[in-house]
């Protein structure tokens, strides 16, 4: 009788525990974001980002060669003038840089992303009405404001939480979304606001992008997480540690709980702890390390010419005899190269030691400037732009990724952004010197070899930029 009545009470305690167990794992499937096909969300995240920084980067930069010739075109302003644009974008970005970061750490990608989609569609708007040139600069700072708070700083602060082992992967993938995107919406600009067609003009094209921009700001943000850890999933997709297997009452009795301790239960167990890397360190910390100012340096170095080059390239394209068009065609070319070279950049991060592989792609990016001055057919301008795809591509995502595996994801943000206001510095020299040295020498030669220098000192920075040692955090 005592047998048979311990036996139905040790089958009653482990209904009660299975059930227990049972609805701690539906919690935990249902906290956790969902999955099309087991795809680890991370992945989703990667689409994801790429789709906006194509809204948010694409039209703004890329797309401003083309901007620059319908401008000059429609108001006869000069080049240094067009030139201060992207410099007054760099100001913003210089200013805001760690307040962004900060921002991204507390709010989170979600809300920093909505926010800056909607700036950023305001500033289109303001744009497809610009009558003079301080309107044109405003309208500039205005979408280089929303372009900060709502694209590539919290939206890799987003994929440095969600990766680990594939960070730099994940980040190249990230931007190969972006270069498809400007595949496609680059040549469709060249095409809506060639000056010597009749089409949708350079106006409507901005109101166009501003409306679409404002539309879509909400239900895209509804799609990104900011951390794995909130949804019962670790970066990488990784399995969580099983935890410790219940006890049952009779061994909680040999324990010395007493016959009235309850049992353990997967729901009582306790948490694992977030996942950190060994190199997480704090702002103040990273601010400490010569690597943060070698790789914040040289990549101010090595984006001084990217700047100039957005802005230039169709301008200088247009002295040497060639149409809106072809300048489309060429930033087709050395987007589709970069967008093969992101993940080339990627695979070589995630394996190679990310500051030497940095120097090589920084260097090939270097000698492409050169290729660029020496350009005078076409043929030499389309070899210039598939070197530049593979410099600019495979650096890309390293200089994200390196931060991520020199400084670890507890303040990324911050790091990140506190680390853009010596790159701002920096950017703001470039294209604005191009210009002015194009107005008074009549040619571009001079400014690109000079920022071609300054691109290949960036990548030696980057060389000598080593991994802080944690004994040497604070």
């Amino acid at each position: 009788m005592g047998g048979h009545n311990h036996a139905e009470d040790t089958h009653t305690n482990e209904s009660i525990l299975s059930t227990r167990v049972s609805l701690g794992l539906a919690s935990q499937i249902t906290s956790a974001p969902a999955k099309a096909r087991g795809l680890f969300y991370g992945w989703w995240l990667v689409v994801i980002s790429g789709f906006t920084m194509t809204i948010a980067t694409v039209p703004l930069y890329h797309a401003m060669a083309v901007w620059s010739v319908a401008l000059e075109s429609h108001f006869g302003w000069s080049r240094g003038q067009l030139g201060l644009a992207l410099t007054f974008t760099r100001i913003e970005g210089g200013l805001m840089g760690p307040i962004e970061g900060y921002m991204t750490d507390r709010l989170g990608a979600r809300r920093m992303v909505l926010m800056g989609l909607l700036i950023l569609g305001v500033g289109f708007l303001i744009f497809a009405g610009v009558r003079n040139l301080w309107m044109f600069y405003l309208a500039f700072i205005v979408m280089a404001l929303g372009q900060g708070l709502g694209s590539w700083l919290p939206l890799m602060t987003t994929i440095n939480n969600w990766f680990t082992r594939r960070r730099a992967t994940a980040m190249g993938w990230a931007n190969v979304g972006s270069r498809i995107g400007a595949l496609l919406l680059v040549p469709a600009i060249a095409w809506a606001i060639d000056p010597e067609q009749t089409r949708l003009g350079w106006q409507m094209t901005a109101l166009i992008l501003g409306v679409f921009t404002l539309v879509i700001a909400f239900p895209l943000t509804r799609l990104i997480r900011n951390r794995p850890q909130d949804y019962g999933q670790l970066p990488d997709g990784d399995t969580p540690a099983p935890a410790p297997a219940p006890a049952t009452q009779e061994s909680s009795n040999a324990g010395g709980q007493g016959p009235g301790a309850r049992p353990a239960t997967a729901t009582t167990a306790p948490r694992r702890p977030p996942v950190q890397d060994d190199g997480d360190m704090t702002a103040g910390q990273a601010l400490r390390t010569p690597a943060f100012w070698l790789i914040s340096f040289g990549h101010g170095f090595t984006s001084m010419v990217i700047l100039a080059i957005m802005t230039h390239l169709g301008l200088l394209l247009k002295d040497k005899g060639f149409d809106v068009q072809t300048t489309g065609w060429i930033v087709v070319v050395y987007t589709a190269t970069a967008m093969v070279f992101q993940l080339v950049g990627g695979y070589v991060g995630d394996r190679w030691p990310k500051n030497i592989a940095l120097f090589i792609f920084t260097t090939i990016q270097a000698a492409a400037v050169v290729v660029l001055t020496l350009s005078s057919t076409l043929v030499m301008f389309y070899a210039y732009a598939v070197l530049f795809g593979i410099g600019f591509g495979g650096r890309n995502p390293l200089t994200t990724a390196i931060r991520g595996e020199y400084f670890g994801r507890t303040s990324f943000g911050r790091i990140l952004g506190l680390s853009t206001v010596p790159m701002n510095v920096l950017l703001l020299i470039g294209s604005p010197m191009a210009g002015y040295m194009r107005d008074i020498q009549d040619s571009y030669d001079m400014a690109f070899l000079i920022l071609a220098g300054f691109n290949f000192l960036g990548g030696v920075l980057f060389l000598f930029a080593r991994k802080p040692r944690v004994g040497n955090r604070d």
